[in-house]
């Protein structure tokens, strides 16, 4: 599939994914969503990818939100079917994908743009990045999980204010808040991921992956964070990048691992 929003490129079984709507501040709209789902539904099947990267194109912004023109004229049931289809199509994926997706917030986070990146497994940002959910502004709220995963990852108190102020804070204070992992010159942001993606790369795709279940199980109120750890250990045990592992141990030897 060839795109119009985004541009993938695959190096050294990184996907990294553009998304190139530079005159919009890379405003997400449907299309580019369905863009964005493709290449990730894609590369979690490519045995070739073992970690994606995602990122805004130019140097003002990741994702400045959502494409307000497409919705400013919806009712309430198209806005229910714009917040569920966005959540199943991409947000949810995300989160769910079996491999690591790293948000390499490269500038402005907004509203979708936040959310994205919220359902990412990791976040770094560069320090001239600024963060936030403004939608109560526009009389509305976020639609794409940031009421769910923001607070989460910052708390429910520091979550609510920044919601309903409909605030932004920067670089530094979203580290603070543990709302990023890591914050670096823009310049470097994308070689910091980079680096990162080499370290995940070096352990078990297969270990990856039921970590990825288990982890996102304990945030599920419909299933047993435990019992799922269970399961994954003991899936763990069934794969060839267990065998792998023990034995590279045991012979002091680095692992090959296959991922199966």
């Amino acid at each position: 599939m060839s795109y119009l929003n985004i541009i993938s490129e695959q190096k050294d079984g990184v996907c990294l994914i553009t998304i190139n709507r530079p005159d919009k501040l890379n405003a997400l709209n449907r299309a580019t969503i369905a863009e964005i789902s493709d290449c990730v539904t894609k590369s979690g099947l490519d045995s070739a990818i073992r970690v994606i990267i995602i990122t805004g194109s130019g140097e003002k912004a990741f994702v400045a939100g959502a494409d307000i023109s497409e919705f400013a004229h919806f009712n309430g049931e198209e806005g229910r079917a714009l917040s569920a289809e966005g959540q199943a199509k991409l947000f949810d994926l995300i989160e769910q994908t079996p491999k690591p997706v790293i948000a390499a917030i490269n500038g402005f986070a907004l509203g979708g743009g936040l959310e994205l990146a919220l359902a990412c497994h990791i976040r770094y940002c560069s320090d001239n990045a600024r963060m936030g959910l403004p939608e109560v502004s526009l009389g509305v709220i976020p639609g794409y999980g940031g009421t769910q995963r923001l607070p989460i990852l910052i708390g429910k108190g520091k979550a609510m204010e920044l919601i309903s102020t409909a605030g932004m804070i920067n670089a530094q204070e979203a580290l603070q808040y543990g709302l990023v992992n890591n914050v670096t010159t823009q310049s470097e942001l994308l070689n910091t991921c980079m680096e990162l993606a080499g370290k995940i790369m070096k352990n078990s795709p297969a270990a990856i992956k039921q970590a990825i279940i288990a982890v996102n199980a304990g945030f599920d109120k419909q299933k047993n964070g435990f019992e799922t750890e269970i399961n994954c250990f003991g899936h763990c045990f069934e794969s060839d990048d267990f065998k792998e592992g023990v034995s590279a141990f045991l012979e002091k030897r680095k692992p090959i691992f296959t991922g199966k």
